[in-house]
């Protein structure tokens, strides 16, 4: 009996270190938990600050956007005689290539069929910001080329830059009297004429 007491005496206690270990193993998986929360939390955020900026290609879209000329369904009408088309499709086609997404309206390719030729005239100058007035021999000639011209002047009497005379293959002193207070663009030279023209309808107001 009194042997049994002594080895009960003896047995070695449970160290205060060996506990604190114990503890620790225990309290490692909520430590393990709360360190993948953080990270989680970390991820979100970091995912939601990329999501709330702009690509750059996106800032320049959304600035463009605000331009005057964007209220309107076109940049520019091309206000040509039939006899001039085979160039004004030249002039077209440079226009929409350039990197500013130009908006050209171009009557035979833009007109609704069936509908009115006075109609559609009005309703391309109306619904353009700009109108490029291609003043040739046969524009001259053409009644249509005379009517949408007065119509251009009476949508922006005090011009603004908005209707750009360009001149190709006439005198100056056959220029329309009408437009004398405002200056054109010569066709001396194609590429350079071409640049003019884009660079006007930039411009414009």
């Amino acid at each position: 009996m009194a042997g049994w007491v002594r080895r009960l005496l003896q047995k070695p206690k449970r160290s205060s270190s060996s506990a604190g270990s114990s503890l620790n193993t225990k309290q490692s998986p909520s430590s393990s938990s709360s360190s993948s929360v953080t990270t989680a939390s970390s991820s979100t955020s970091s995912s939601v600050a990329s999501l709330g900026q702009l690509s750059p290609a996106s800032q320049v879209s959304i600035s463009s956007s605000g331009s005057a000329r964007w209220a309107k369904s076109y940049d520019v009408c091309i206000c040509h005689s039939n006899e001039d088309f085979e160039f004004v499709e030249e002039m077209v086609s440079y226009l929409e290539s350039q990197t500013e997404g130009i908006r050209c309206f171009l009557q035979l390719r833009d007109a609704m069929p069936g509908s009115a030729i006075t109609t559609e005239l009005c309703d391309a100058v109306q619904n353009s910001h700009c109108w490029v007035l291609l003043i040739t021999p046969s524009f001259l000639e053409d009644p249509w080329c005379r009517y949408q011209m007065h119509q251009a002047l009476a949508e922006a009497p005090m011009a603004n830059g908005r209707a750009i005379p360009v001149l190709k293959g006439i005198d100056r002193r056959d220029y329309p009297r009408e437009l004398r207070c405002l200056y054109y663009i010569n066709m001396t030279r194609k590429e350079n004429g071409f640049r003019q023209i884009k660079d006007t309808i930039l411009r414009c107001k």
